[in-house]
């Protein structure tokens, strides 16, 4: 059988357009063929994990199964009862799965959990965020088979962008006129071919090419402390991270568009940031967005109506660096994430202070593209180093 991680090389693409193209027919003339479009999101998602990854596979089965029977069953208990201990019973559940395969790593010596599969982070996040909404009654309805259908869309199953159910199922029920179509498909040929200028260009000559002589360089010359190999590593890991991740992010939108689904984007040009709260305005955006209408909004509604701090300026703060925390929690049990968290939530404190200082002191600050030019420079260097924490390579560095 063929083995095909998604959107890993070019014959990737060549089968799933050729398998797309029933199904484009349909919206073309009107018609989306759902048993078609779930055959052949089946059908790759098969290959994904045929071969030496089938224990990847069950995983996935296994898994949603389970988020099945939460996110089925909160919704058919809400509908009799509304017991809030019930909401965070769910909720927690939902994450089990998610919590081993974060935590096994870290306790026993490296070795991944037989729980793990490609895309698992971004499946409980589409599950948890159901459970929330439909705890604040914007999902009145569970569908079982459109549930499924939710969580396995192909285009975004391994690497997001992370939809929400409410507006991936107006997409889904709805299929776009022939020029909307049309329109959609002129989009998803700009973002494939973009995508493939990011991701087998320039991450290649980041991430192949440069970033291993980097490494060499800082190890065999940089020292455990700052040194100009270890800039260099820094700038080229933060290259390669961002348009490998985005080269992913623009093929899974574009082939959503291909199938009718407006996917959200992911990225918004982040290195031209004028600041660390615009550029999670602009980074990974599906994943910064529900950090923020999930985790982060919810605190600090919490602490305030139980009066935690009386300040609301306080109240924030903690919620920024307890989102970020969590945030790199989320990405593994290891001391780097770790700080990888408090470093972004400790910057957007600092950032929300300069900018209640900024908008005090307007008339003598001032603002031209001078000192624009310098904020994106800031920016820019302030998320490189914070990179530089999240790749790990301190860790070799220091205690090689």
């Amino acid at each position: 059988m063929i083995n095909l991680e998604p959107y890993g090389n070019p014959q990737y693409f060549v089968y799933l357009i050729i398998g797309l193209i029933p199904l484009m027919i349909g919206l073309y003339h009107g018609h989306r063929w759902r048993w078609y479009q779930s055959l052949v999101s089946l059908v790759f998602i098969f290959l994904m994990f045929d071969g030496a990854k089938w224990q990847q596979g069950i995983a996935l089965i296994g898994f949603v199964l389970w988020e099945w029977l939460m996110v089925g069953g909160y919704m058919a208990y809400r509908k009799r009862f509304n017991q809030g201990w019930v909401f965070y019973l769910a909720v927690v559940l939902s994450i089990i799965p998610l919590s081993f395969v974060k935590i096994t790593p870290a306790v026993a010596a490296g070795q991944s959990s037989l729980f793990g599969f490609l895309g698992i982070s971004y499946l409980t996040f589409k599950t948890v965020g159901m459970i929330m909404e439909m705890r604040d009654g914007l999902i009145k309805d569970f569908h079982p088979l459109l549930f499924i259908e939710f969580l396995l869309f192909m285009p975004t199953i391994s690497s997001g962008p992370i939809d929400r159910y409410r507006r991936w199922l107006d997409d889904y029920q709805v299929v776009p006129d022939r020029q909307k179509y049309l329109g959609m498909i002129e989009k998803a040929v700009h973002y494939l071919f973009l995508g493939f200028l990011y991701k087998f260009l320039l991450a290649y000559l980041f991430g192949s090419v440069l970033l291993p002589r980097m490494d060499l360089m800082t190890m065999r010359y940089g020292g455990h402390g700052f040194s100009w190999p270890l800039v260099g590593y820094m700038y080229t890991y933060s290259m390669d991270l961002f348009f490998d991740f985005a080269g992913y992010s623009l093929f899974a939108v574009g082939i959503s568009y291909l199938m009718g689904i407006e996917t959200p984007m992911n990225f918004n040009q982040p290195f031209r940031s004028k600041n660390l709260k615009d550029f999670w305005n602009r980074w990974h955006m599906t994943l910064s967005f529900w950090f923020r209408d999930f985790i982060f909004m919810r605190l600090v509604f919490m602490m305030m109506k139980k009066k935690i701090f009386k300040s609301r300026v306080t109240t924030s703060n903690v919620a920024y660096v307890l989102n970020m925390l969590i945030m790199g929690f989320w990405h593994g049990v290891t001391w780097y994430y770790i700080a990888y968290g408090i470093y972004q939530g400790s910057g957007l404190v600092i950032n929300d202070w300069w900018l209640r200082f900024k908008k005090k002191h307007q008339a003598a600050i001032p603002h031209n593209k001078l000192t624009e030019a310098f904020a994106i420079f800031l920016t820019f260097n302030t998320v490189c180093v914070s990179f530089l924490l999240f790749s790990g390579f301190l860790n070799k560095l220091w205690f090689k």
